[in-house]
């Protein structure tokens, strides 16, 4: 059992303030082309076909073959338990593979902590965070629920009844429905949350109406809700997005981002993790990869090195805490 204190959470809020800026800003493109990686490199995606950390990936792969640096991607999905499952499986069979990437994020983080396996993360090494983004709060266009307002009035009334879908258990979304009720005034421990694998299956649990809420990234449902069969209730950022207000300017201050990263085999050589890196820069620089961002509704955000390690140790001390104090679940 892990000890609440406030302090470490404020001190994030404060950190991540400071460094917005830092992270909307693009990195040095690279004038000339690194080193090949070889013939064919394998990128594992430990999520179902659909959702983001596919989007991330297969965006990836298309910029490093467009650009040159390899001429064939493998994706391999393997989806369960908020990425555990395909971390699992890659450490187990790529953890000294050379030519095979990870994709991961905020996702993994929180469910190895609500899994109390954070420890975990250290079977992989972390090459670069690439996108951030933030979640959606929709509902089906025919819902009672027209705002954040009624939705912490129907949280607060009878907060077992009220199942809302998101993805996997202990992941941003989780953790973003456990605030919401927090915020609500209700009691977190009743949360009904429904995991799903990708963010296909959010949408679908929704317009099925097989939940009254779901919590996703705008892309996932952008397409419903330009076709008005979901309607959007907020957004988790700041300010308004994508069209959206936000929830905090609707009176819930619950805000909170996603973020994407690479990794690859701890057991790799040095030499072989900075080609790799090299690499992802490289491709992450290419029209392609933009593009994909902005068809993704996502934001470059790119750390590597050091300040991607203490951003890691933070946020699974945050997912850790929040874990805790909203008594999720798994």
């Amino acid at each position: 059992m892990i000890t609440p204190p406030a302090s470490r959470f404020l001190t994030r809020r404060r950190w991540l303030a400071h460094s917005a800026a830092l992270l909307a800003t693009p990195f040095a493109a690279m004038a000339n082309p690194p080193q090949r990686l070889g013939t064919q490199l394998r990128i594992v995606i430990p999520a179902n076909p659909g959702g983001g950390w596919d989007q991330t990936g297969r965006a990836l792969g298309a910029a490093m073959i467009s650009s040159g640096l390899t001429d064939r991607i493998l994706y391999e999905n393997i989806g369960g338990k908020g990425g555990i499952v395909g971390l699992t499986e890659y450490t187990k069979r790529y953890g000294s593979d050379p030519n095979s990437l990870l994709i991961g994020g905020m996702v993994m983080v929180g469910a190895l902590a609500l899994n109390k396996k954070s420890a975990e993360l250290h079977q992989v090494q972390a090459l670069a965070r690439l996108t951030s983004d933030y979640l959606v709060v929709a509902v089906p266009l025919d819902s009672p629920i027209a705002n954040p307002k009624a939705l912490a009035k129907a949280m607060r009334d009878n907060l077992p009844a009220l199942a809302i879908a998101g993805g996997s258990a202990g992941g941003v979304d989780h953790m973003y429905a456990g605030m919401l009720a927090r915020q609500s005034k209700a009691n977190a421990e009743q949360l009904q949350y429904k995991p799903f694998a990708g963010g296909n299956d959010v949408l679908q649990a929704l317009l099925h109406k097989q939940v009254q809420v779901g919590i996703s990234g705008y892309s996932e449902f952008r397409d419903a809700l330009q076709a008005g069969k979901l309607r959007a209730l907020g957004v988790s950022s700041r300010r308004a997005m994508f069209g959206i207000a936000s929830m905090r300017d609707q009176g819930m201050d619950a805000e909170m981002s996603n973020w994407r990263a690479v990794f690859t085999g701890r057991n790799l050589p040095a030499e072989r993790a900075g080609q790799l890196l090299a690499a992802i820069e490289y491709a992450s620089n290419q029209d392609s990869w933009k593009q994909a961002l902005l068809s993704n509704n996502s934001s470059a955000s790119w750390q590597t090195g050091k300040a991607l390690q203490e951003f890691l140790e933070v946020e699974t001390s945050t997912a850790q805490l929040m874990s805790y104090l909203l008594r999720l679940k798994s």
